[in-house]
C-alpha cells in the first residue's frame, strides 16, 4: 500500500518529457488514476496509443483531458474529484519567451494561478509546482515568469488552509535529453554528419535525469510543507564536456563549432540563491526553503530581526561538484532515449 493507493493524480503538461516519466514510474502501481492535462491534442492521441499498446492491463487508469492552464474553467473541468496534482505547464524555452515575453506570463504565471485556484477550490490535498535553476537571480523572460510563478505560490500557501490544500514548489536544472533540450540537438547534428553547435564551452549547467526529477518531486510531495521550495544537489558539467561525451559514446567526429550564447542565456544557473540560504534546510541530498509566513504588519521589522543565518553560499551551477567527459557518458548511459538512439546507431551500422 503506498500514499497514492486508490487516489487521482493530474499532470498539467502531461504530454511532456515529465509527464511520461511519471506514468512510466506510476502506471503500475496501486493509484485509482491519472490525469493527463494538456491543450495537444496529437500528443495526448499519440500518448494514449503508446500506453496501452504498452501497459494494457493498467492503461485503463490514464484519462486525457484537453484544455489550457490559461483558462481556468477548463481545468476546473479536469480537477473534479483529484487528490493531488503535479504542475508541470510551462512555456520552458529561453529564446521564445524572450520574444514573447507576455506569452510566458499567461502560461507561466497566470496560468500558475488558475491551477492552484482550481485546486483549492475542488478540494486538492496537495500540489507541486514544477520551477526551474532559471528563476534563481533571472535574467531572462522565461526564468522572470517562472520566478513570478513561485511568488504566487508562496503568496496561495500563506493565504491557504495547508490542512485543506498543501502546495509546495521544486526548482531543478537542466533533464538530460528531454523535449527541447541540447542532448537530442546533438544526436541529430552527428546523424546529419554536421558540427555540433555550441554556445559557449565553459558555460555549465546542472545535470539531471527524468527520474531525478521525478524524486525531487515525490520528496516534496512526502516531505514539504505549505509553501517550501525544494532543490535537489545535482551536480553540473560544461557544455564542451557534455557535447565531448555524447561524441564519444555515438563514436562521432563532428567538429564542434561556437556559435556565441544566445538571447537570455547565462554563463552559469543558480539553484539557491545567497538570500535563501540564509533560510534552508540542509536534507543530505535536498535543500528545503520554507516559506517566509510573516504578515503584511511592517511596523514590527523596525523593531525585530534575525541575527541568525546558515552559512551556506549561492549554489550554482559552477560550484558545485563539475562532472567530467567519462563521469557524463555514465549519466547518459542510464537515460532510455540515448540507449534506444545507440541502438539504432548499432543497426544501422550493422547492416
Amino acid at each position: 500500500m503506498t500514499i497514492f493507493k486508490d487516489k487521482i493524480l493530474l499532470i498539467t503538461g502531461g504530454t511532456g518529457s515529465f509527464g511520461n516519466a511519471v506514468l512510466n514510474r506510476f502506471l503500475k502501481t496501486d493509484i485509482g488514476e491519472i490525469r493527463i492535462f494538456s491543450r495537444d491534442e496529437l500528443k495526448q492521441d499519440d500518448m494514449r496509443h503508446y500506453y496501452q499498446a504498452k501497459f494494457p492491463e493498467v492503461s485503463d487508469k490514464l484519462k486525457f483531458y484537453i484544455g489550457n492552464v490559461r483558462d481556468v474553467n477548463s481545468i476546473k473541468n479536469a480537477m473534479h474529484g483529484v487528490d493531488y496534482v503535479f504542475h508541470a505547464a510551462a512555456l520552458k524555452q529561453v529564446p521564445s519567451c524572450e520574444f514573447f515575453p507576455i506569452e510566458a506570463v499567461k502560461t507561466n504565471v497566470l496560468g500558475t494561478e488558475n491551477v492552484l485556484t482550481a485546486a483549492i477550490e475542488c478540494g486538492v490535498k496537495k500540489v507541486v509546482c514544477l520551477s526551474t535553476d532559471k528563476a534563481a537571480y533571472p535574467v531572462n523572460a522565461m526564468g522572470t515568469s517562472k520566478a513570478m510563478m513561485e511568488k504566487v505560490i508562496i503568496a496561495k500557501s500563506r493565504t491557504v488552509d495547508p490542512e485543506k490544500t498543501s502546495i509546495m514548489c521544486t526548482r531543478y536544472g537542466n533533464v538530460l535529453a528531454s523535449r527541447g533540450s541540447v542532448i537530442p540537438l546533438f544526436i541529430s547534428q552527428i546523424n546529419d554528419g554536421k558540427p555540433l553547435t555550441v554556445t559557449e564551452p565553459s558555460m555549465t549547467r546542472f545535470v539531471m535525469t527524468l527520474e531525478e526529477a521525478v524524486d525531487l518531486v515525490l520528496f516534496a510531495f512526502e516531505h514539504g510543507t505549505s509553501g517550501d521550495i525544494f532543490v535537489q544537489k545535482a551536480p553540473a558539467c560544461t557544455i564542451e564536456v557534455l557535447a565531448h561525451a555524447v561524441k564519444d559514446l555515438f563514436r562521432a567526429d563532428n567538429e564542434i563549432k561556437v556559435i556565441g550564447i544566445r538571447h537570455g542565456e547565462k554563463m552559469y544557473e543558480t539553484l539557491l540563491t545567497n538570500e535563501e540560504c540564509a533560510n534552508a534546510i540542509d536534507l543530505g541530498d535536498f535543500y528545503r526553503v520554507p516559506c517566509d509566513k510573516r504578515d503584511l504588519n511592517y511596523d514590527k521589522y523596525f523593531i525585530h530581526g534575525d541575527i541568525k543565518r546558515n552559512h551556506l553560499k549561492e549554489f550554482n551551477s559552477s560550484n558545485t561538484e563539475l562532472l567530467n567527459v567519462e563521469q557524463v557518458k555514465e549519466k547518459l548511459l542510464n537515460l532510455p532515449f540515448i540507449k534506444e538512439e545507440l541502438e539504432k546507431l548499432n543497426k544501422e551500422r550493422a547492416v
